[in-house]
């Protein structure tokens, strides 16, 4: 799909400077801009690439004076990063305006499909299902038995949705992740062996929830794991039953949060971050990469280490730390001068 710089003026609210014609069709990077791409110059280190970029519009600062000549039109705007981004979302909006059902597929009779929906090939919808209006459920995916999937919702392709879960407005679910998956549940018996333990719980994604491709999110034992409003959880996290993830918390990747803890609202965790199960994250607490979490957290901490400590005492720890080799040496040599002289 093509748009003229007088379009694209249009819906950012900027001023054209040169054709107002000129048609793009792509998106790049200023360095890597080519004829029929729109690229954007909001980082002054990257200014000298505007006067060599082959990019056919560049979206600028409204302040920005060319200083040479150009060959790229200029859509000048109040906050040129802002702007492309407002143009990201549009450009996405476009690519994955899909509509409509595609052949082969698998829909219950008792399904309830809303308006505007699309249905890729190969999906599978099971029994009592209901989907709201303008949901997205890409090829490949699953959808189990008594699911609920809120309006303008997205399922990306191979996601797979287990019966009873409940999926709210405007979330994301992306390629490969798991949503109501049995949880750990396993207890030994008299000869050693571990006999499952049923899970009949569900998971709940509450509005605007985002989930990473990978990411599992366990069901619960009894009642339900919970993903409140807002959370955004990154690629390949896993997420055991009967955990509940505060609202706005955001999690990257390769983070396991064992069972029944809670998560407060939010928090910021980093990658590679293990917490422990049963325990009780406060508030707007941040927990750096590879952090190991096997206590309760009050509002407001900032850990670091495993197991982790806060920010503060982790570095002044860790000044000794990396000196320990020299600290021991010191330590054996005035020993031997204690016992040498007594």
């Amino acid at each position: 799909m093509k748009f003229t710089a007088q379009q694209i003026a249009g819906i950012l609210e900027g001023s054209i400077v040169g054709d107002p014609n000129t048609e793009v069709s792509k998106l790049a990077k200023i360095e890597e801009g080519t004829k029929g791409s729109l690229t954007f110059l909001a980082n002054p280190k990257y200014k000298a690439y505007i006067y060599t970029t082959k990019a056919s519009i560049t979206i600028v600062n409204s302040d920005f004076e060319p200083e040479e000549d150009l060959t790229t039109t200029l859509i000048k705007v109040n906050n040129a990063y802002s702007a492309f981004t407002k143009l990201l979302e549009y450009y996405n909006q476009i690519k994955l305006n899909k509509t409509g059902v595609e052949q082969p597929h698998f829909i219950s009779d008792s399904a309830k499909l809303g308006n505007n929906i699309y249905i890729g090939a190969f999906a599978y919808i099971g029994d009592n299902v209901t989907i709201g209006d303008n949901v997205k459920i890409f090829p490949n995916s699953y959808i189990g038995d008594n699911v609920s999937i809120g309006d303008n919702s997205i399922v990306f392709s191979g996601g797979k949705v287990y019966s009873d879960c409940i999926i709210g407005h405007n979330c994301v679910i992306n390629s490969g992740a798991i949503i109501g998956a049995d949880g750990f549940g396993f207890a030994p018996n008299e000869k050693g062996e571990y006999a499952k333990v049923p899970q009949i719980g569900n998971v709940i994604l509450e509005d605007f929830v985002d989930i990473g491709a990978g990411t599992t999110i366990d069901r619960a034992t009894l009642g339900s794991t919970i993903i409140r409003r807002g959370v955004k959880l990154d690629n390949q996290i896993q997420i055991a039953h009967n955990v509940e993830i505060g609202k706005n918390t955001v999690i990257a990747a390769q983070t396991g949060i064992a069972g029944s803890t809670k998560i407060g609202e939010n928090c910021q965790i980093g990658g590679q971050v293990g917490v422990a199960g049963h325990l009780t994250i406060g508030n707007n607490v941040k927990v750096q990469a590879q952090s190991g979490i096997g206590r309760h957290v009050k509002d407001n901490e900032v850990l670091q280490g495993s197991p982790a400590l806060t920010y503060g005492d982790y570095n002044k720890s860790y000044v000794y730390f990396k000196n320990l080799p020299k600290i021991v040496k010191n330590i054996n040599e005035i020993e031997k001068k204690v016992n040498g002289n007594s």
